[in-house]
């Protein structure tokens, strides 16, 4: 399934590289109708994906803490739906059903896939905020045990005021923090492969849907992206993200 998705976006990179280098439009022709196959034959492989995205939210009901367990709950019933308008529209697309209205169920099917997107990336947020209070909490502690007067205070992100004003003191919050977010998930990978791929797989949804036009050359390669992370999750089962 990953490597269809990734030939799939690979082909809509490719056709949009040819398009701007002036190919020719038999060769584009080509592409496209390649890109539309795999996706044709994606869609018939994710038959039956909603039942088991369904049986994912009933999992994650049982999780002991609340966010993790309305935002990864949320996802996998949005999923759901997407994958049952993604089966509608693969009925279309088939000729099972030539009188249904594709342009509505492909609007639905992302709709849904959004929601999930956000879903997923507010769960990735509140993880890292949890990370980050217990990086910040274990850096006071050592500095305590070394006796570092202060030390809690002064190398985390809620110093006291400095003797510059209020904007040195913004600056180096804000620097002590990205640093701090780059130490967390330098720290833990498979928490930085979900944030790039939802990253990366929220544009598609938000093109489709007319939110926010990034055009064919992002969307195949943030596809691409997301699906090598995704075959990468695949390869390496330590870099996903649980639960």
């Amino acid at each position: 399934m990953g490597k269809l998705r990734a030939a799939q976006y690979a082909c809509s990179l490719l056709g949009h590289a040819l398009q701007r280098h002036g190919a020719s439009p038999e060769l584009q022709k080509q592409i496209r109708q390649l890109e539309g196959h795999l996706s044709l034959g994606r869609k018939l492989l994710r038959l039956g994906n909603s039942a088991d995205a369904l049986e994912s939210a009933k999992r994650a009901v049982h999780l002991s803490d609340v966010v993790l367990r309305f935002c990864i709950t949320v996802s996998h019933l949005n999923r759901a739906l997407y994958f049952a308008c993604d089966n509608v529209l693969w009925a279309g697309k088939s000729g099972l059903a030539p009188r249904v209205d594709q342009e509505k169920w492909a609007q639905r099917s992302f709709r849904y896939y959004l929601f999930s997107l956000i879903m997923n990336l507010s769960r990735d947020a509140y993880e890292i905020r949890l990370l980050m209070e217990q990086e910040t909490s274990a850096y006071g502690r050592r500095m305590k045990i070394s006796g570092v007067p202060g030390g809690g205070e002064t190398g985390g992100p809620g110093g006291p005021a400095t003797p510059g004003g209020c904007l040195p003191q913004l600056a180096l919050k804000f620097r002590l923090r990205v640093l701090l977010l780059a130490r967390v998930l330098r720290g833990h990978p498979p928490l930085l492969l979900d944030v790039l791929r939802n990253a990366c797989d929220l544009f598609i949804p938000l093109d489709k849907l007319g939110l926010w036009r990034c055009g064919p050359g992002i969307v195949g390669l943030c596809g691409l992206i997301s699906s090598i992370l995704s075959i990468l999750t695949l390869i390496c089962p330590w870099l996903r993200l649980k639960p």
